[in-house]
Order: structure tokens, then sequence, then C-alpha cells
């Protein structure tokens, strides 16, 4: 173990073989000043698009700040086929995910949860792809986007409900017992009424 000279005094890294904690990054940042926080920042900011995504949503910076978030879900959900893309459930949900973690807006995440459906739905009318993993996921979601959509006040809900029922038309034609499970949930929720 090698210690580190500050001026608020010494910190001793723990074993080296040993991978660092939280702890061991904050007790690090305590010896930064308001300048060095901020280079710090700054060089987060600039290696990687990730980190711009996640600093914007967080300080609530630029007109679209869901829109990187969308992108990601587009890309791994709905990908490109000819240039030779490839689907990634788990990378399209981190998407999500991520979102939660810089700001986890109730709204941010509803519209989140049901563009990934739409974008869901539009691969598999595009390509008749067909994978019960990918249905099962969808399933997942669209469950987790009424969820979320409930979670709205009243007066916000209508234009995500109005989007979940097109949904839950466009299952018709998916099989795998996807239109039975997104009709469960609708009616589980009562969205009719909520249409009146």
């Amino acid at each position: 173990m090698s210690p580190t000279d500050t001026d608020r005094g010494l910190i001793v890294a723990k074993d080296k073989s040993a991978s660092p904690t939280w702890a061991d990054v904050r007790a690090f940042l305590l010896t930064f000043d308001r300048a060095g926080l901020q280079g710090l920042i700054q060089d987060l900011y600039a290696a990687s698009g990730d980190n711009r995504a996640f600093l914007r949503a967080r300080f609530g910076l630029g007109l679209d700040q869901l829109g990187p978030y969308k992108a990601t879900i587009s890309r791994w959900i709905n990908p490109d086929l000819m240039k030779n893309e490839t689907v990634s459930v788990s990378k399209a949900k981190k998407a999500i995910a991520d979102y939660r973690k810089a700001i986890g807006r109730p709204e941010g995440l509803a519209e989140l949860s049901v563009f990934f459906c739409e974008e869901a739905f539009s691969f598999v009318e595009g390509c008749s792809f067909s994978d019960e993993r990918y249905f099962v996921a969808l399933t997942r979601i669209y469950d987790r986007s009424v969820n979320r959509v409930l979670s709205l006040p009243l007066a916000e809900r209508r234009a995500y409900v109005e989007r979940l029922g097109k949904l839950r038309s466009r299952a018709k034609h998916v099989g795998w017992g996807v239109e039975d499970e997104l009709n469960d949930l609708w009616y589980s929720a009562d969205f009719d009424e909520q249409l009146e």
C-alpha cells in the first residue's frame, strides 16, 4: 500500500489487488477543490456520449434530453438489418435504466418505455421478426409502461394511454400470445375509462 499526500491529510490506498469501492473514490474526491472537480466533470463529459447524455439529463440541459436514450433504444431494439446491426434487448433496456439513474422523471420513464414498445413493433412489422425472448421483453416493457403511465397525474396520461392502445392493436399480427398479454394489462389498468 502506498500513501497519497494531499492538502487535507494523508490518504492510504487499500491493497492494490482489491477493487476500489465508492468509499475509495469518495475519499479521493474530498481532496479536490472546485476547479479540480469541474475539470474532472469536464473530462467525464468529453469521455463518452453516455456521460454527456447523463449530465444533460441530470442538469436539465438541451431541448431533447431523451434523444440520446431514444437513439440507443432504437438502435438496439429496431436495428437496421441492411447494415448487419443486431438486436440487443438488454442494451435497449439499459438506456431506460441509464435515464432512471440520471434523473428518472416519471414522464421521461413513461415516454422511453412506450417508445421502446413502439420501436419493437416497428421492427417486428418491418421484417417479420419472430423470437420468443424478444416478445417476452416487449410484454414486460409494455407492463412497465402501463405502470409508469398510471403513476402520472391524470391530466398527463391521455396521450400515453392512446399510444398504448395503438400498440395493443398492433399486437394482433404478432402471435406468441402477445395480444392476449397486452389486452390483459390494458384491461387491468382500466384504460378504456380514461379514454372516455
